[in-house]
């Protein structure tokens, strides 16, 4: 497993076990042993976890796992386990956010991680429209400078407002972005941002909520109610990107490719997303271990130059997604924001 150095004292795996599919709630089949399945990425060299505030008991998960593996590994392989998580303050708080809420979820993130300071914390806000957003991540700062967070980040902002954050004072370290073979949104302007105030991005989506793997490769178009959110949310990317026919025109390119090499689709799609400008890791969401040793060969894939030619030329068939990162999601009014959920965490506090 690649490691990545983020920050001068801090190192990445260059693949990060996703948490969002531990969260109770979220409506797929979770694992029957969660914390014996993050010990054996670990023991594999995927020492890096993504999780949030609002993914409901995944923070608790990753807490005990953390606490067990110290047991039984000892405090040396401990330490190279990292965990990112998130502030995501509801849509009912933002107008009326104050300090005293932002260092109460950190402090609640701090007890159920079991940690003493957070690896990196993420900070999304729904609504630029609703004043507040950069004092909110100056107060995080605050607290990475009192000695709770070592590194900030964002999750799913736009270009913009992320440079003017850092140009505020708000030393990001990364940003969390959706960024596959179908979603290229940040390659418009995110990119050379990030490379200008010297931010890495840190990507989920690459396998576009499982569409990118072999098992839609010549299946129909789904109908009627998918299995959970995520399905949900990619089968939408899927429709602004051009369609069931290009897809399935893309998922065969992505085969031949993965024959060449010996692995499966999602490895490619995954690999392809890793291998981009900035691109310091990609998040694999993970119900259980079943597809470890695939995710382990995302890093090592040697992507060649004929690979890449062939598969950016079926890509010039394929849309452009509209507007900015995240700038569809962020319409309540519109069916990818419809499906969002928006107060997390007043449900599960």
């Amino acid at each position: 497993m690649e490691r990545f150095r983020l920050a001068p004292d801090y190192d990445i795996s260059r693949v990060i076990r996703g948490g969002w599919q531990m969260a109770a709630g979220h409506g797929a089949q979770r694992s029957d042993d969660p914390i014996a399945d993050m010990i054996a990425f670990a023991d594999s060299g995927v020492t890096t976890f993504d999780c949030a505030d609002i993914y409901t008991g995944v923070e608790e998960l990753i807490g005990a796992f953390r606490l067990r593996y110290r047991e039984l590994r000892g405090e040396e392989a401990a330490r190279r386990i990292g965990v990112h998580t998130k502030f995501v303050p509801d849509l009912d708080l933002l107008p009326r956010i104050q300090k005293r809420d932002v260092e109460r979820v950190i402090d609640r993130s701090l007890q159920r991680l079991r940690m003493e300071r957070l690896d990196l914390v993420q900070f999304h806000w729904w609504d630029y429209a609703i004043p507040g957003w950069l004092e909110t991540a100056h107060w995080l700062d605050e607290l990475r400078r009192a000695g709770k967070i070592r590194l900030l980040g964002g999750t799913n902002f736009d270009t913009a407002h992320m440079v003017q954050m850092i140009e505020s004072g708000v030393p990001l370290a990364a940003m969390q972005v959706q960024y596959s073979l179908l979603d290229r949104r940040p390659a418009k302007t995110m990119v050379a941002a990030a490379a200008k105030y010297r931010v890495w991005l840190l990507c989920y989506g690459a396998a576009a909520g499982g569409f990118l793997s072999d098992k839609w490769l010549g299946a129909a178009a789904p109908r009627g109610d998918l299995e959970n959110r995520s399905l949900i949310k990619y089968r939408l990317i899927v429709e602004e990107f051009g369609g069931w026919d290009l897809l399935q025109a893309l998922l065969a390119v992505l085969r031949r490719v993965a024959d060449r090499h010996g692995v499966d689709i999602a490895t490619v799609a995954s690999a392809a997303a890793l291998r981009r400008d900035r691109v310091a890791a990609v998040i694999v969401g993970a119900r259980d271990r079943a597809h470890l040793e695939a995710n382990l060969a995302i890093s090592a894939l040697p992507l060649t130059a004929a690979d890449r030619d062939e598969i950016d030329a079926v890509l010039t068939g394929a849309k452009e997604l509209p507007g900015e990162v995240y700038a569809l999601e962020r319409d309540r009014t519109g069916p990818h924001g419809a499906i969002m959920k928006y107060n997390l965490n007043r449900e599960i506090a």
